[in-house]
């Protein structure tokens, strides 16, 4: 019998959601973040690395919002499966949405900026850190419907597909961010 889809979550549990998004969202906007690209429009998708990344719904860090879904799922399906599903997607959300308004305060963007390749890194807009929280609830969605061994195989795609394009993914970017490797900085850059 396949596993429930997020159909068999409560409206309840969407609405708790719901608010997540919005008090996230609140947050930004008194941190000073933009609701939108300060270029003006919003792209569906933005494959640049450019001043654009991190503005509009979808980009090359997109994939590691939904792994953050897959590894949300396996952890709460490890420590929380006796609750109901839909408390574990509020819970999912509500660390992704915490995650969001840490990663755009001054003394993450100021980390990125010197431990990684994001030299210019200047923050999300606010609809970018909302789609990011969705594509992370799409990717809990997946890997609660998906076998394991289908979401450990896009995981990994994902991983090795952003590693080759942009030279960064969600491990190196965690790397980075906790332990900088100098050589690895120098890689990522192109030299």
């Amino acid at each position: 019998m396949p596993a429930p889809s997020l159909a068999d979550i409560r409206p309840r549990h969407w609405l708790v959601v719901a608010l997540i998004l919005a008090a996230m969202a609140a947050a930004l906007y008194a941190m000073g973040r933009s609701p939108i690209c300060t270029c003006g429009y919003v792209d569906l998708w933005h494959p640049a690395l450019d001043d654009g990344n991190s503005q509009h719904i979808a980009d090359w860090y997109t994939p590691s919002h939904i792994i953050h879904g897959f590894l949300f799922y396996a952890l709460g399906w490890l420590v929380l499966r006796r609750r109901p599903p839909g408390e574990r997607l509020i819970l999912a959300v509500a660390i992704e949405a915490a995650w969001e308004v840490l990663e755009n305060s001054p003394i993450i963007i100021n980390r990125y900026r010197e431990a990684t390749i994001a030299l210019g890194y200047t923050g999300d807009s606010i609809i970018n850190s909302v789609a990011d929280v969705a594509w992370m609830a799409l990717g809990f969605a997946f890997a609660r419907r998906a076998p394991v061994w289908a979401t450990v195989a896009l995981g990994v795609a994902f991983e090795l597909l952003t590693l080759w394009v942009i030279r960064d993914n969600l491990a190196l970017n965690v790397l980075m961010l906790v332990s900088p490797v100098e050589a690895i900085r120098t890689w990522q850059s192109g030299a």
